[in-house]
């Protein structure tokens, strides 16, 4: 068995190509965008929120699962960055772009989310309790990058070990971590 996508987004091939213009290396990897999109694709009509939105890869393989009733904000800090998700994304009335730090959305959020996937440190190492606050139960929770990674700075390692070490531990929260694709974790808000 390969564990290769059946499909991939028809945007995500211009998002790689723009990112790689601006000497951006953080997208989200093939086999962690199929997951997204299938996993999405569990919560019709469902609230999305995805934490560091970068180009817009792992949106496009959010919005390729989700159905017409769904809704995912993005969150990026970049402008400039987000600007490739806006010009391949932004004609999609489903999905919602906020330029800010995710760490303030979280102080600003209201409402609950379905679906959370975070690519950034705040809803992952930084104020994790905030964001399961804003999932519904049943709501799923998923990061990737736990497996080491070229972008990663030289003390990035220990957020990981410590992340990955305190997950059993959080209240509400059933846990998988997977050393599969980049390193995922996927969890259900209980």
């Amino acid at each position: 068995m390969h564990d290769v996508p059946y499909f991939r987004p028809p945007e995500l091939s211009g998002i790689l190509a723009d990112s790689a213009g601006i000497g951006f290396a953080m997208s989200c990897e093939d086999r962690t965008g199929s997951i997204l999109a299938t996993l999405a694709a569990s919560k019709p009509g469902g609230r999305f929120v995805e934490l560091g939105g970068g180009t817009g890869a792992g949106a496009a393989w959010l919005a390729m699962g989700m159905d017409a009733d769904a809704r995912l904000t993005t969150v990026e800090v970049d402008p400039a960055v987000q600007d490739i998700a806006r010009r391949h994304l932004g004609t999609d009335p489903r999905i919602e772009f906020v330029t800010a730090d995710a760490g303030d959305w979280l102080t600003e959020a209201t409402g609950t989310y379905d679906f959370a996937y975070v690519d950034c440190r705040p809803g992952k190492y930084l104020r994790l309790p905030d964001l399961l606050t804003l999932l519904a139960p049943g709501a799923l929770y998923v990061v990737d990058d736990m497996n080491p990674q070229p972008t990663w700075p030289d003390d990035h390692q220990p957020r990981v070990d410590g992340f990955l070490r305190d997950l059993p531990d959080v209240p509400n929260l059933r846990a998988t971590p997977m050393h599969w694709a980049s390193g995922l974790v996927i969890a259900a808000r209980t």
